[in-house]
């Protein structure tokens, strides 16, 4: 029951984080389920609930989404999906905290090593492959999708939709490979369907009101504090990790 309330709460803050910046939302629900749950059901709940969080956000901004950007991505993330159905890979708690911590190091990257541009289908094609891949193994791949905004033109608006949509995808492929583990025994246990839902339903609570915020901010403090967000979010995890490694 203790457990349940978390989460709840959990969904609802960390959606309000997404809905104002497209990110670190996913990565602080991470790590809370994943301290809370084994690494299994924290995964498929970790999907289940960003995913109908992004469809929310993609729905509020529906008419930012920059749809030819997502075929690509699209093909990328089924290509994913696909080779890891193929490979036995049995996540860790250390693999999520060590994935989930050194993620963020991808925002400080000079954008010259690395001028993405989502509109390149090449590139889409690539991010959707990789960002769905990180995805499966740590639960979140938001800085691994972050990355293919670095070179483009879009506004704040129009990356967080798009944005919104890509994550989706990799929230639905969580669902399609660990998504069975939420229907059993252990994991009604830790926390019910019903409780579930109602994170779903605060999640989309939150999203409302980050987007109600990100329409005060300009583009220049959206850039900046995302940044910084989440670094001091991977390094809270990556401690974590190093604290799992060392027994």
């Amino acid at each position: 029951m203790q457990a349940s309330i978390l989460i709840v709460i959990a969904a609802f803050l960390t959606s309000i984080l997404s809905g104002i910046f497209g990110m670190a939302g996913g990565l602080v629900l991470m790590g809370v389920l994943a301290w809370l749950l084994p690494v299994t059901t924290a995964l498929a709940l970790h999907g289940t609930i960003q995913f109908a969080s992004n469809l929310w956000r993609a729905l509020l901004h529906r008419r930012h989404i920059v749809w030819p950007v997502l075929l690509w991505f699209g093909a990328g993330a089924a290509a994913a999906v696909s080779f890891f159905s193929l490979v036995l890979f049995a996540p860790t708690k250390f693999y999520v905290f060590l994935g989930l911590g050194l993620m963020p190091v991808l925002v400080w990257l000079p954008e010259r090593w690395l001028p993405l541009d989502a509109a390149n289908r090449w590139h889409a094609l690539g991010g959707g492959f990789l960002s769905t891949g990180i995805a499966l193994i740590s639960g979140v791949s938001g800085p691994v999708t972050d990355m293919l905004f670095i070179n483009t033109r879009l506004g704040r608006h129009q990356i967080v939709a798009t944005k919104a949509v890509m994550q989706a995808m990799g929230h639905a492929s969580k669902i399609l490979v660990y998504g069975a583990v939420l229907l059993g025994a252990a994991a009604q246990a830790a926390i019910p369907l019903s409780a579930t839902a109602i994170a779903i339903v605060a999640s989309m609570a939150g999203i409302m009101i980050g987007g109600v915020i990100l329409d005060r901010i300009s583009d220049a403090h959206f850039r900046t504090a995302r940044r910084w967000l989440v670094t001091l979010t991977g390094a809270t995890f990556l401690f974590q990790a190093l604290r799992i490694a060392l027994g």
